[in-house]
């Protein structure tokens, strides 16, 4: 019965604040509120909230060890990340734990334990977002999710403290986990391409990154991390990825869906969550003034700090451990801050477009760990994503003696290229200071070989009105994208699958009717 509760309650909420313009996860943990509010008349089961913890939980486990796959361990050894997340840390409790003890009139321990909860972002949105946009490998996504682990382990060592439960000596067992890289990837090789690789995913990310760690006394969501980053640099990290998609989104609605049921608030609950929302806006700034002191340019700094401006689910697990009694208002805080992030976080891009100078007077005169290309070179073809699709297309055209040159928002995987021999440098397409300020060179023709349909579009346009005549050539993974894609400059497009089938076609064709041999 509750399954079928959850699972109407939450597809209905979903698809109505879809209409808003809001992305379907607010309307999940609207849901959940919904759920508790007319829990008494719908008869649920006493077990409900355990069952939903043990999905939620799973969903959380599995998203982390996706985010992981993606990560290298060097970007987290990043001083913009280990910097902004300790000082944002240090600062956001120094001026918090002091303003709840003056204001609600708490003693020091609870006023510094909820300083500490509301000090964390949520990791949950912001990599969710930031996989929807397919951002998670872009400078300024791999940026906030290195801030968000390192939020991770500092709640860690809050619970560590807090909550009495020390590490185990076996503990010690995660540093010999760089040793298991090598069988991890034999296993992935053996494993296949079936439903066992799912299988494997929810081995590592639930049992042993889950289960394991918590049984040597750490955070289960951290062991999920860590297997993910065994991993990250596997050939098939990303089949493995998309792979666990469908059943990770299924129990991140449970997630979101146990926001909700966390508890019904009283007036005083409303109050504390409404207080706390209306400051949200000044951990962004924070966030934001760390950055650019850390050297990134305004538009990184601005789109990492967007994607942190949430207060954290990590909050409400020290919470329930250590300060049951906010638990309620926490969870409603957590809720208004997502409702307020998500859609700001949705329009990102444009909303950087509008406030871009202004920003930009605080950016430092130096060099920036993410400056992007000025030149292009002595490239023919500009090549814009440099994934399966683009490098194939890259490769092709060097073979026909064309000189391609390769632009890739993700700075590992541009470099990964360079060293294979391609001429490819880091840039983000949907940076409108790139086009800007980017010399063209002797570019004659221009691929769109991105995933994501937004960053298309804004590069068919900014090429557009950069003045470049020369043919746009995109491929699309939906009919109704072509359209779109042409109203934006391109002059062809291609349905990836379509084309794929076509091939496959014409090689058949060809192996049943060979041509005639030239006598």
């Amino acid at each position: 019965m509750f399954e079928v509760i959850a699972i109407s309650f939450a597809f209905f909420f979903g698809l109505a604040v879809r209409q808003l313009g809001l992305p379907p996860l607010v309307g999940f943990l609207a849901a959940g509120f919904a759920i508790n509010f007319f829990g008494p008349a719908l008869n649920l089961p006493e077990q409900s909230g355990e069952i939903l913890y043990h999905v939620a939980h799973l969903g959380v486990l599995m998203l982390l060890f996706t985010v992981g796959l993606k990560l290298k361990l060097r970007q987290i050894a990043q001083p913009q990340v280990v910097g902004g997340a300790l000082l944002h840390f240090a600062i956001s409790v120094g001026i918090f734990a002091p303003a709840l003890r003056l204001i609600m009139g708490l003693d020091w321990n609870t006023a510094l334990l909820l300083g500490i909860a509301l000090a964390f972002s949520s990791t949950v949105l912001a990599a969710k977002l930031l996989e929807t946009k397919r951002e998670l490998g872009s400078f300024h996504g791999r940026t906030a999710i290195g801030i968000l682990i390192v939020q991770d382990i500092i709640a860690l060592v809050v619970l560590g403290i807090w909550s009495g439960q020390t590490p185990t000596i076996w503990a010690l067992g995660v540093f010999a986990l760089p040793l298991m890289r090598p069988v991890l990837h034999w296993l992935l090789d053996f494993t296949g391409h079936d439903e066992l690789l799912v299988l494997m995913g929810m081995l590592l990310s639930v049992v042993i990154g889950g289960m394991g760690f918590e049984a040597m006394g750490l955070s289960a969501e951290i062991g999920a991390l860590a297997m993910g980053v065994m991993l990250s640099g596997h050939p098939r990290a990303n089949e493995l990825s998309h792979s666990l998609w469908p059943l990770k989104e299924i129990f991140l609605v449970g997630f979101f869906l146990q926001i909700g049921m966390s508890g019904l608030p009283d007036r005083d609950a409303l109050i504390f969550a409404l207080a706390v929302a209306v400051i949200l806006p000044l951990k962004g700034v924070l966030f934001y003034a760390l950055l650019v002191a850390f050297k990134l340019r305004a538009r990184s700094a601005f789109l990492s700090s967007l994607s942190l401006t949430a207060y954290s689910e990590f909050g409400l697990i020290v919470s329930a451990a250590v300060l049951p009694e906010f638990l309620v208002p926490l969870a409603l805080a957590v809720s208004l801050s997502f409702v307020i992030s998500s859609p700001l976080n949705r329009m990102a891009h444009p909303l950087y477009d509008r406030v871009a100078t202004g920003l930009s007077r605080f950016q430092r005169k130096t060099i920036h760990p993410d400056e992007q290309a000025k030149d292009l070179g002595d490239g023919e073809v500009l090549v814009l994503g440099m994934g399966r699709t683009g490098s194939a297309a890259y490769d092709r055209l060097t073979e026909a003696g064309i000189r391609a040159v390769g632009l890739d928002a993700d700075t590992y995987k541009a470099a990964s290229h360079r060293e294979a021999g391609r001429d490819v440098l880091f840039a983000d397409a949907e940076d409108s200071n790139f086009w800007r300020s980017v010399n063209m060179g002797r570019v004659r023709a221009a691929i769109l070989a991105m995933d994501d349909i937004e960053a298309k579009l804004v590069a068919a346009r900014s090429l557009r009105r950069r003045g470049f005549t020369g043919p746009i050539v995109a491929h699309a993974f939906d009919a109704a994208h072509q359209d779109m894609l042409k109203e934006a400059g391109a002059d062809d497009t291609y349905l990836t699958m379509t084309q794929a089938g076509v091939g496959l076609a014409e090689r058949a064709d060809a192996a049943l009717y060979p041509p005639d041999p030239i006598v």
